[in-house]
């Protein structure tokens, strides 16, 4: 048992978990304010378009009520949060790429397209065979 508790605490301790749960932190109050972006500004604003409320259209069809106007609220969240986590994670990879790049040392070596050798990158002639680069 003693191995089992020292097993999950490492697990939760290690940096990857604990990112992970300050995402979901931050991701769920994000979404809490998409949420009342569209629940009390583009809502309200499309019901001015539309004559009423945006959020309470609703259809009755055999004494069910279909709630259209909510599901298309909740579409809106999901369009909002896809396109900032898409620019989110673009960034990110941005900044990865970049790091990389710097990271990542220029070749000096170049193969001769002759003899297949590799020469410097500033040779002018191929030390094996002797061919102008």
């Amino acid at each position: 048992m003693k191995k089992f508790i020292y097993e999950f605490k490492e697990f939760a301790i290690r940096g990857n978990v604990m990112s992970l749960a300050v995402g979901m932190i931050i991701g769920l109050a994000f979404q809490e304010v998409v949420s009342s972006l569209t629940d009390n500004i583009l809502s309200p604003i499309i019901g001015i378009l539309i004559g009423h409320n945006f959020d309470f259209l609703e259809l009755n069809v055999l004494g069910i009520t279909l709630r259209y106007g909510a599901f298309i609220t909740s579409v809106l969240n999901f369009i909002i949060m896809a396109f900032v986590v898409f620019l989110l994670v673009r960034f990110m990879n941005k900044l990865l790429s970049m790091a990389e790049r710097k990271q990542k040392p220029e070749t000096t070596k170049r193969t001769c397209p002759f003899c297949m050798s590799e020469v410097h990158r500033d040779a002018t002639r191929c030390q094996a065979c002797t061919s102008n680069l």
